[in-house]
C-alpha cells in the first residue's frame, strides 16, 4: 500500500449520544458534598471522564461514595480527609493506568487507605501482593487518529497499522528524516500497552529504541492519550473512540484539536462500539480481599452493582455497557 495524501472535511462523531451528565462538561476529581469519599480511586485518562459521572450520581443512603481523581491536573491530591489520615496528603497524581495500579498497590502495601481502587483500561494480571480484581464495566473501541489533511489515509487495514509502528520503510521511510511518525501515549498509559498489543510490539522494544520511527514526546513533553492537539500531518496516534466522542459532543473538555478518526478492516468507529473490531474492555481494579466488603462489593461487585446499573451514563460517555460487567473473574495471581 502507498500511503497517499488525502484531504477530508473533519467529521463530528457518528451517531448520537444518550443519557445527561449535569447538563455540561465533567469536572475534574470529586465535585459535591462530601469532599472526601469512601472509595478514592486514580489512575487511566481513557475511563477517568465516565468514572467522575458514575461518582456523581452513585450515593449509598444519598451519600457519594466513589472519588475518582484525574490522570492530569494538579501535580499532587489529597484523596482522604488529612486530619484522618495525614499520610494521604498531597500525594503525586498518578497519571494512566500503569502509574494507577501502582499506586493502588503502595496504598495497599503501606495499609495507610489513601486509595481504594484504580482504574485501568488495559488488563495487566501480572503478580501483585496484595491480590488484585480487574472488574469489568464498560467496553471501549480504539483506533488511529490523524489529521485532515493527513498524508495517512482514512482507510486502513489493520495489518497496515501494523507495518507502520514497526517502522516499515514502505509505509514510514527510511531515518533519520522519517515521512511519518508513530506516536504513542506516555509510559504507563493503559492505552498504549494495549494498542502495543494489537500492533505486534512490546513495550520492551519499544523503550530499546528497535523501532525509531515511534516517538512518545513532541516537543519535548510526554504524549498525553486522547489529545490530538499533538498531531501533524505527518504522525497518527491511537484515540479511544469513548473519548473521541465526549469530547466531540462537549460531554467532556474537547482536546481533539484538527483530529479525526480512521477506519480499520472497512468498520468506521462508531459510538457504542461493540462491533469495532479494535475494541476493550475497561476495569476497575479494587483488592481481591475487598470482593465481598461493602462498599467495594456494592459498588464493583455484580451485574447488579451501583456502577453496573449506570447504563446510561456509561454511554454518555460514548462507552457500551459490559455484558460481564461486575465479573471477578480476572485476578493477579
Amino acid at each position: 500500500m502507498n500511503i497517499r495524501k488525502i484531504v477530508i472535511a473533519a467529521v463530528g462523531a457518528a451517531g448520537l449520544l444518550t443519557g445527561t451528565v449535569c447538563g455540561s462538561v465533567a469536572v475534574a476529581d470529586p465535585s459535591g458534598a462530601p469532599a472526601f469519599r469512601q472509595l478514592s480511586g486514580v489512575g487511566s485518562d481513557t475511563t477517568q471522564d465516565v468514572m467522575n459521572g458514575i461518582a456523581n450520581v452513585v450515593t449509598i443512603n444519598g451519600v457519594k461514595v466513589i472519588g475518582s481523581y484525574n490522570a492530569t491536573g494538579s501535580a499532587k491530591i489529597t484523596p482522604k480527609d488529612p486530619t484522618a489520615s495525614p499520610a494521604c496528603t498531597n500525594m503525586d497524581r498518578p497519571n494512566g493506568s500503569g502509574a494507577g495500579r501502582a499506586a493502588l498497590l503502595t496504598s495497599l502495601q503501606a495499609g495507610n487507605g489513601c486509595l481504594d481502587f484504580a482504574r485501568s483500561s488495559s488488563l495487566t494480571l501480572t503478580a501483585a501482593t496484595p491480590g488484585l480484581t480487574y472488574v469489568p464495566f464498560a467496553v471501549d473501541g480504539v483506533s488511529y487518529a490523524i489529521t485532515p489533511s493527513s498524508t495517512v489515509p482514512r482507510k486502513l487495514a489493520l495489518a497496515d497499522i501494523k507495518a507502520i509502528y514497526h517502522c516499515d520503510a514502505a509505509y514510514v521511510g527510511t531515518g533519520p528524516n522519517y515521512k511519518l511518525t508513530a506516536l504513542l501515549p506516555q509510559a504507563g498509559s493503559g492505552t498504549r500497552s494495549f494498542w502495543e498489543s494489537q500492533v505486534g510490539i512490546t513495550e520492551a522494544d519499544v523503550v530499546a529504541g528497535v523501532y525509531p520511527c515511534i516517538k512518545d514526546t513532541k516537543n519535548g513533553a510526554p504524549v498525553q492519550e486522547h489529545d490530538g492537539r499533538v498531531l501533524d500531518d505527518k504522525s497518527i496516534v491511537p484515540f479511544s473512540i469513548a473519548q473521541y466522542n465526549s469530547q466531540s459532543s462537549q460531554t467532556v473538555a474537547d482536546l481533539r484539536g484538527r483530529a479525526i478518526l480512521g477506519t480499520i478492516d472497512g468498520l468506521a468507529p462508531n459510538v457504542l462500539n461493540t462491533n469495532f473490531g479494535v475494541k476493550r474492555d475497561v476495569y476497575n481494579v479494587i483488592p481481591t480481599s475487598k470482593i465481598g466488603t461493602a462498599p467495594w462489593s456494592t459498588v464493583f461487585v455484580g451485574s447488579n452493582s451501583l456502577v453496573c446499573q449506570q447504563t446510561g451514563v456509561i454511554n454518555t460517555y460514548g462507552f457500551a455497557a459490559n455484558a460481564n460487567c461486575g465479573d471477578t473473574s480476572k485476578q493477579t495471581p
